[in-house]
């Protein structure tokens, strides 16, 4: 059985066979491949063979020896002054966090005047 939308009332009704029509499905109508949306054309991975393109040189095997270097520094300071300048800000925003939670709970264990 078919079921249509009943416009007046709003609600479901049954319908005949004649009442099925899916507005999705036309039959005898071609695919049509969708319009190029841009100019240039796309490569796809198999043209492209084993020849990728990088944007700069690569790096990896200048990095690993730094950070593979045993010099007594940890991995996270390798770098120089800017991890220092970045780990002792982050040290201090996580002690100055932990002082303000203090204090947050002293003021909040205080009795309210009344």
């Amino acid at each position: 059985m078919y079921y249509r939308l009943n416009g007046v009332t709003q609600r479901l009704t049954g319908a005949p066979a004649t009442a099925y029509s899916p507005q999705g499905l036309r039959p005898n109508v071609p695919p049509v491949s969708p319009p190029v949306i841009f100019a240039t054309p796309t490569k796809l991975a198999s043209e492209a063979g084993s020849q990728v393109e990088y944007l700069g040189p690569n790096r990896v095997p200048a990095l690993q020896k730094l950070f593979q270097m045993s010099d007594g520094v940890p991995v996270h300071l390798k770098r120089g002054l800017i991890d220092k300048l970045l780990y002792r800000t982050t040290m201090g925003l996580t002690v100055g966090g932990v002082v303000y939670c203090l204090v947050a709970l002293y003021v909040a264990a205080q009795p309210g005047n009344k």
